[in-house]
């Protein structure tokens, strides 16, 4: 391995939040199916993944805070995180609640790309490697695993609190 321990499990955990959104984002996209045939619930399954992808950056902020406690001076914070870029990168999903960028849900799979190309760089690498090192591999399959179920998940939380939140207005409201 080329990088240190430390900086290759903050990369882990960083794929274990990020890598993951590009597949659950295309099956949202596919079972909504083409954009002109969309039904107004389709529309707005779709317009819910920006949405799941800023709780992913909210518990990825969360994740990072809990690791730099009980200091948060700013050089602890340096001497911590060891992949500062991808770490800024990932906090920088909180912003698709921002009305400007869950417009186009096609930003938020171009800003996790950078994520699953760290996944797709270590399976070329693996592949191509005559001294390929099993445990990285599988590392990063796990992590993957792992991360689909928690976009999954985080995408259904919204869609739960959307429906509930609908459903408590129209019971409280019914003339609406």
């Amino acid at each position: 391995m080329e990088e240190g321990l430390i900086s290759y499990l903050q990369r882990l955990e960083i794929m274990a939040f990020f890598t993951g959104y590009p597949l659950v984002y295309f099956i949202i996209l596919s079972l909504a199916g083409k954009p002109q045939t969309r039904t107004e619930t389709k529309k707005r399954l779709v317009s819910f993944l920006p949405f799941a992808y800023s709780l992913i950056g909210i518990l990825f902020l969360g994740l990072e805070l809990r690791n730099l406690h009980p200091d948060y001076s700013l050089g602890h914070i340096r001497s911590e995180i060891e992949n500062p870029f991808l770490v800024s990168w990932g906090l920088l999903a909180i912003f698709f609640c921002l009305p400007v960028l869950r417009k186009k849900p096609v930003i938020s799979l171009l800003h996790s790309l950078v994520f699953f190309y760290l996944l797709l760089k270590d399976l070329y690498f693996q592949v191509t490697s005559s001294a390929a090192e099993k445990s990285i591999l599988k590392n990063d399959m796990s992590v993957y695993a792992d991360s689909i179920l928690l976009n999954i998940a985080a995408f259904s939380a919204i869609v739960i609190l959307y429906f509930l939140i609908k459903w408590f207005r129209n019971k409280t409201n019914p003339s609406s």
